[in-house]
């Protein structure tokens, strides 16, 4: 053990310490698993060995991936007891969320990289809507079974916005309640928090009425108010009522095919401000929120047939975001309707082919075309709207990937090597009347290796190309920015520019992990991995403010001679680098989880910091397990750095810690046995912080509680 500590330090050193629960033991890091194993739920309130499926498009062992990957499984969620998406992943390393406390105005980063450069997806839906204060994404955490986040370049798997990585949650199938030769289930929980006097409640029914046939529904109703922050006051006009739900069935015929859809609604009527995000203005708004995701998925998996594996998937996703003014003091008069839809029609169609073409080696490739198409529309009281330009955007590619696996290469060196080279070519259109079409293309090769020397250590190491083309509102946005009450009045207009290029990075990134087992006793698992990376960006996409200063640069009282613009422009350079590591140690009484984070990105032309980084983070979570009792206790603690790397003083924030404490009970046997109860406290010393890039301190002291009862039959 004392080697194996050795061997950890020199493998580590320099890479910085990082968190997660994302790792499997060797058993599985040597050879695919069995779908049952990945199909498999269990009743355990704790669990290892999640499988990645976002990473390469195939299942494969998290730890065994050639980078950083991170699956978040329906147990954890549940004792999680998620509120937001950002409850559900926000605490992976290289994570970070921006815009404040209110739901609507949460936007997910991955490693500096935030809006449309992530890839965002439901099922394999990809989630294209994007605003400038009105959130991302909208999903219910309580129809989740898992979460799945890739970190690093992605775009050669898929396509535009694969800078930061991806972001894909899977919901509820009927084996995530039935057990084996159960029929039919039903499921239902209720729960509270204090922070913002939110009750929930969920109802899910799933059925099995024949062995070929699943079907899922399942219906959630949450309500909140205003939100109590750490340091006692509490953010007004964050009043939510969401309505959500979930419809899904799934066949399999004649051999091997395999037929699914699925109907996703979320709908969240708000009282807040216009601008959602941090503090908020007076302005006001009754704002209606709706997310609509249809699915049509098809599947042939013959294990006998290594030349057709096929996936195919169709969808067609509505995100729109309708607001009434209820004051006179925003940009508009009171009464005045705003709305912004965006619809995304798409496809993607894949292949497997599987071969071994000696005993030692094991070779597949996935290829494929993928392609959507995305609608915005804009209205104000039924006319044009300022800021969010009509527009239609087409994007397409072809995609091809190798995973190749040696074992014993060359026959000299011990364990295995595994190689995944893969590429793609995308082609893009946007258009508007407001200005000239914009297009281009864009290549995105990457390859990465793994070398695992011993079943219980591996090196890695990677290196992408990524592209991001721009969105509607960075091309054509026009119309009032903003207005200053003075003399005459003062506006600042956007400007289109639609000569804007895609942005573009290449990454590369080494790691390394660790999987040791029997460490204390037999049974437990020691599991580390950690990794560092390089980004180089250019052609970054920044919004430009150009506003002269009334009375310093220009006269107010002259009508239009402190006018301003705002328009979306390429940054040249840019650099990024990082450290990640993610690690646990599980025995049969406890599980501990330690990660780490940080992040260093720079203009390379100004030296000026980028605006999407977050300071040092590190995040620890320990269970008491406690099968005696059929329950487990735990507390979780998220440590930050003072955050310092900006460019203007007030964006500075200062360090903080904050804690939490749970624990669950979940009968086995008796009477008891379907129910299940989740406590816990959220931020239990009452914190007072706030986020990098947030005007806004997040909740205080969170007591919470969940009560779920299940009964199958």
């Amino acid at each position: 053990m004392a080697g194996s500590a050795r061997l950890l330090g020199s493998l580590l050193i320099g890479m910085g310490m990082g968190i997660g629960g994302t790792l499997v033991p060797p058993a599985a890091a040597q050879q695919p698993p069995a779908a049952e194993e990945v199909e498999a739920e269990t009743e355990a309130p704790l669990r290892l060995s999640p499988v990645s499926v976002t990473a390469t498009r195939n299942p494969i062992a998290a730890f065994r991936y050639p980078g950083m990957v991170s699956v978040i499984e329906r147990e954890e969620i549940r004792r999680l007891q998620p509120s937001t998406i950002d409850d559900v992943v926000g605490r992976v390393p290289g994570v970070s969320f921006t815009g404040g406390p209110r739901r609507s105005g949460q936007v997910p980063s991955i490693r500096g990289f935030s809006g449309p450069d992530v890839v965002l997806m439901i099922d394999g839906v990809r989630q294209n809507f994007n605003s400038g204060h009105d959130g991302r994404l909208f999903l219910e955490p309580s129809l989740l079974r898992e979460a799945e986040v890739l970190r690093g370049s992605a775009s050669a798997l898929y396509g535009s916005g694969g800078l930061g990585g991806v972001m894909e949650f899977r919901t509820l199938r009927a084996a995530d309640i039935l057990g084996p030769g159960e029929r039919y289930g039903l499921e239902a929980s209720a729960g509270y928090r204090s922070a913002n006097r939110e009750w929930l409640g969920t109802t899910t029914g799933v059925a099995r009425p024949l062995d070929n046939l699943d079907l899922v529904a399942s219906v959630t109703r949450r309500s909140s108010g205003r939100i109590r922050l750490g340091d006692g006051t509490r953010l007004r006009n964050t009043d939510d009522d969401i309505l959500s739900g979930l419809l899904k069935g799934a066949v399999s015929f004649a051999d091997f095919h395999r037929l699914e859809a699925s109907a996703l609604f979320f709908n969240n009527d708000a009282t807040e401000p216009n601008n959602g995000q941090g503090m908020g203005g007076n302005d006001i708004v009754d704002k209606d929120t709706r997310n609509r995701t249809f699915r049509l998925a098809y599947a042939y998996d013959n294990p006998d047939n290594r030349w057709l594996g096929l996936d195919a998937t169709v969808y067609y996703a509505e995100n729109r975001v309708d607001e009434e003014r209820l004051d006179n003091l925003g940009a508009g008069p009171q009464g005045q309707e705003l709305r912004r839809r965006v619809r995304t029609f798409g496809t993607r169609i894949e292949n497997r082919s599987s071969f071994a073409p000696s005993d030692d080696t094991d070779l597949r490739f996935t290829y494929g075309l993928e392609g959507n198409h995305d609608r915005q529309v804009g209205r104000a009281d039924g006319a044009a709207r300022d800021g969010v330009p009509d527009a239609k955007a087409t994007l397409y590619g072809v995609f091809a990937q190798a995973e190749f696996e040696w074992r014993e290469p060359f026959g000299l060196l011990p364990g295995s090597l595994q190689l995944i080279p893969g590429v793609r070519w995308d082609s893009y259109r946007a258009s508007s009347d407001l200005a000239s079409n914009n297009s281009d293309s864009a290549v995105s090769p990457r390859l990465a290796a793994s070398y695992s020397p011993t079943p219980w250590s591996m090196l890695f190491a990677s290196y992408g190309h990524a592209f991001r083309a721009p969105s509607f509102d960075e091309l054509y946005a026009s119309g009032t920015h903003f207005q200053i009450p003075i003399g005459p009045g003062i506006v600042n207009r956007f400007v289109p520019n639609p000569d804007l290029k895609p942005q573009r990075t290449r990454t590369f990134e080494i790691g390394a992990g660790l999987d040791f087992q029997d460490v204390i006793e037999r049974g437990d698992g020691l599991h580390l991995k950690a990794s560092r990376y390089w980004t180089r960006a250019r052609n970054l996409i920044d919004l430009q403010v150009v506003q002269p200063s009334p009375f310093v640069d220009c006269n107010p009282f002259i009508p239009g001679a402190c006018d301003g613009t705002t328009r979306s422009v390429n940054v040249s350079r840019a650099k990024l680098s990082g450290n990640e590591l993610e690690g646990v140690y599980d025995h049969s009484r406890f599980r501990l989880s330690l990660g780490y984070a940080d992040i260093r990105g720079r203009d390379r032309q100004t030296g000026d910091h980028l605006g999407r980084l977050f300071p040092t983070r590190i995040t620890a979570d320990a269970t008491l397990k406690l099968p005696e009792l059929d329950g487990f206790l735990g507390w979780r603690v998220v440590r930050a750095s003072r955050f310092t790397r900006v460019n203007t003083a007030g964006e500075e924030r200062r360090g903080y810690t904050t804690h939490d404490l749970y624990l669950g009970w979940v009968p086995s046997e008796g009477p008891l046995r379907g129910f299940r109860v989740d406590l816990g406290v959220d931020n239990i010393t009452d914190r007072t912080y706030a986020r990098a890039y947030t005007g806004a301190n997040e909740p205080g002291r969170d007591f919470k509680g969940l009560i779920s009862y299940r009964f199958t039959w």
